[in-house]
């Protein structure tokens, strides 16, 4: 069947979701549905609907209020009941918690382990049922968030749900990665200082 989008940019939940439901009762073949929406909140309630509904999803920030859900159906649901949304929307899945990445690696011994183990780390922070509201990264973190990191499909997704990653600037100019940063934003030492002050609860992995 190709592809399907459905454009939502605009709406409030749960609209999103209610057009998202009655695309995937139209499809009578495998392919893809991609569903435009303005808000994170409609990102996290599309993303619990196909967890709902087995459907591989990702979600991808494409602009300052632009999101991309993908969802890939490799067997028609046919005649197996699609159950509308319920009317009322999910709360923001962000809670108050700040993480902080100084290292490209986890842990102290093997390098090549540690970076492993970071990548496992991120991953694992893209699965919590409450995502922090923001991650920063620093020093050797910086790596991160720049090409060619193995964790970038996770950390868009991240931003993709409303979670706000920022970056060292002082640190990427350091490392000369200025113009290598792939998600997220720049920021200083004084926003994270005041991010890590005001944070409910900080995680240094």
């Amino acid at each position: 069947m190709g592809k399907i989008v459905v454009n939502a940019i605009g709406e409030q939940c749960p609209i999103p979701v209610v057009k998202a439901t009655r695309a995937l009762r139209e499809m009578t073949s495998p392919g893809t549905l991609e569903v435009h929406v303005d808000n994170e909140i409609a990102v996290q309630n599309l993303t619990r609907m196909a967890a709902g509904h087995k459907l591989a999803a990702k979600s991808e920030k494409v602009a300052e209020k632009e999101f991309v859900v993908t969802m890939e159906v490799t067997q028609p649901l046919g005649e197996a009941p699609v159950e509308e949304p319920p009317m009322s929307c999910a709360p923001d899945a962000r809670g108050n918690l700040v993480i902080a990445v100084d290292s490209a690696v986890m842990g102290h011994g093997s390098d090549e382990l540690g970076k492993v183990l970071m990548k496992g780390f991120l991953f694992a922070v893209s699965q919590l049922p409450e995502l922090p509201k923001t991650m920063l990264f620093y020093n050797g973190g910086a790596h991160l968030t720049c090409r060619g990191s193995d964790s970038l499909e996770d950390l868009k997704g991240l931003e993709a749900q409303g979670v706000e990653i920022l970056t060292c600037g002082t640190c990427l100019n350091h490392y000369g990665l200025t113009e290598e940063l792939a998600v997220g934003g720049v920021t200083n030492m004084y926003s994270i200082v005041e991010k890590l002050a005001g944070a409910g609860k900080v995680v240094k992995p």
